[in-house]
């Protein structure tokens, strides 16, 4: 609900705060007072249009806040989360517009863009009047409105259409992959039976590297090896005569033998080390031409399959794969193909359930809609709200209609869009009808009507206003109005007024007294000259509506 409305240097507006009730809210007061400049104030903090022509003359900048309590179940709450924002059940939406035509936008006094404070304002006012009607002139969102009078939840049907898209990609995709596969085939089998025919071992490459890096020393080792071998065999006599010398000694000598004898033994296990050694330098299976093709082989191999030698094992699974894949295919393909049917299926079961329940309701509204149009003087008109099944390349998360609010004004005239076929006046009216069989639908709990009695009086008026009334008991409805019926049914009542000759400036004065409201309704029965006659009908208004 709009709690209050704060205007700084708009056009006539000095500045004003004006502080609203709920309910039913009428602002009077003659042409040119200033009544469309609060209209055009409130939508600049909703977020519409900002133009520099709205800065009071002489002064720099002009500012409006729009202050609404919001319970926190309402779905701006949400918005605003999403954005990072922090809300409360006071909301205050402000906009600055400079005099150059640059323009500023706040959410609880926290910058945010023009186009979040747009999403906002759409949420909770709706503005139905001569050249604007929210939501409703937007065809796009008629299919949504429709399924909130239906109490249709399209979550499901979201969710099917999701499934059916997602099995379609995965045909899609799989597809795609076969058919490169196919395209490879003989490319994937020898590749394969290279790998293959490489009988690859883990960590062969390093192997290989330090083998070859061995052979290339081998004829030095060896050399090394046997002047080693020569010198040990010598030092071996040497051992061997010394222990010839000690065991001439006797038993003194025992204990030297002893030792002599060990490292005798120990000796020979280095020499025959050495002998095992140069055998296998000399008898390698492999030799330097051997082991350099061997990697030459394996490194290219790397190379074509862009991976390093040991990941050619992981790239001889992935082409078995590929070539599994290609064998396996019809199966697979068969398996995705039968998803696929089965989502659509489902998808479109739940979508005709959902048609037929749009069809129906939509019969109950297009009744109770024309139930509405003859007491607003609209008894030649029709409105129609018109489904069509879509081609299935427009289907979506949504079901297969479009839905579309159309109305024909004259008997025989072909029903057309709400903006093209009805004149301003008519369009709020139709708006009127359409609000109050959709009295507990949409987001917005403030609507605000511009002009609705345009080109009516008498009982039509009576009928707007009482319509009106009728949905301030669930909405905070704002009514700018020229008709006395309309300002009669008001709960609640505020006059415009354009004072001043040279500084002319406008003021909102709200008429709580019973007598002051009873002046104004006179003043719009009989203009400037006020009658008893006047007054006495105005009472009568006051009294009965009528």
């Amino acid at each position: 609900m709009l709690l209050s409305m704060t205007i700084k240097n708009v056009v006539l507006i000095d500045q004003l705060t004006v502080t609203f009730n709920d309910g039913f809210c009428a602002l009077t007061g003659e042409t040119g007072a200033g009544k469309s400049i609060l209209l055009d104030s409130l939508g600049l903090a909703l977020g519409g249009r900002s133009e520099s022509g709205l800065v009071r003359h002489g002064t720099e900048q002009a500012q409006v806040s729009a202050v609404f309590h919001v319970p926190l179940s309402h779905p701006v709450h949400a918005l605003l989360s999403e954005q990072g924002i922090d809300s409360e059940e006071t909301l205050i939406l402000r906009r600055i517009v400079k005099a150059d035509g640059g323009s500023r936008a706040f959410l609880n006094d926290q910058p945010v863009s023009a186009g979040l404070l747009r999403q906002t304002g759409e949420l909770l006012v709706e503005i139905h009047g001569q050249f604007e009607t929210q939501g409703l002139l937007d065809p796009k969102s008629h299919r949504a409105l429709l399924d909130d009078y239906a109490g249709i939840k399209t979550k499901d049907i979201l969710q099917r259409w999701q499934d059916w898209r997602t099995a379609q990609q995965d045909l899609d995709t799989a597809q795609q992959t076969m058919e490169k596969a196919r395209a490879e085939e003989n490319y994937l089998r020898q590749a394969l039976e290279d790998l293959d025919g490489l009988s690859l071992k883990e960590g062969e490459e390093d192997t290989l590297a330090a083998l070859r890096e061995r052979l290339m020393k081998r004829d030095q080792t060896i050399q090394s090896l046997n002047l080693v071998y020569e010198t040990l065999t010598e030092v071996e006599t040497m051992i061997g005569t010394a222990g010839r010398h000690l065991e001439k000694i006797g038993d003194d000598g025992q204990e030297l033998l002893a030792g002599l004898d060990r490292s005798h033994a120990e000796m020979q296990e280095v020499i025959s080390g050495i002998r095992n050694f140069s055998s296998e330098l000399e008898e390698n299976e492999y030799s330097l031409e051997d082991i350099d093709e061997r990697l030459f082989t394996l490194r290219g191999q790397a190379r074509k399959h862009g991976c390093t030698v040991d990941g050619l094992f992981r790239k001889r699974e992935e082409l078995a794969r590929q070539l599994g894949m290609i064998e396996a295919q019809d199966d697979l393909l068969a398996t995705l193909t039968k998803n696929v049917e089965s989502t659509r299926a489902t998808y479109i079961k739940i979508a005709q359930d959902t048609s037929e329940k749009r069809q129906k309701a939509a019969r109950k509204l297009d009744s109770l809609v024309a139930k509405e149009l003859p007491p607003l003087k609209l008894e030649k008109a029709q409105f129609i709200t018109q489904l069509e099944k879509m081609e299935e390349k427009d289907w979506g998360g949504h079901g297969m209609d479009s839905v579309r609010f159309l109305v024909s004004t004259n008997p025989g005239s072909a029903p057309g869009s709400l903006h093209k076929i009805a004149s301003g006046g008519e369009m709020a009216r139709f708006m009127l009808a359409l609000k109050v069989v959709l009295a507990e639908i949409g987001t917005a709990g403030s609507l605000v009507f511009d002009e609705v009695d345009s080109g009516i009086g008498g009982a039509t008026a009576s009928a707007v206003g009482e319509r009106l009334a009728r949905l301030a008991q669930s909405k905070q409805i704002l009514v700018v109005t020229h008709a006395p019926q309309v300002a009669a049914c008001a709960a609640h009542h505020w006059i415009v007024l354009k004072d001043g000759t040279k500084n002319i400036t406008t003021r909102v004065i709200a008429l709580e007294k019973p007598e002051d409201r009873r002046e104004e309704i006179a003043r719009m029965l009989a203009g400037a000259e006020i009658s008893p006659a006047a007054r006495a009908a105005a009472d009568q208004l006051l009294e009965t509506g009528t």
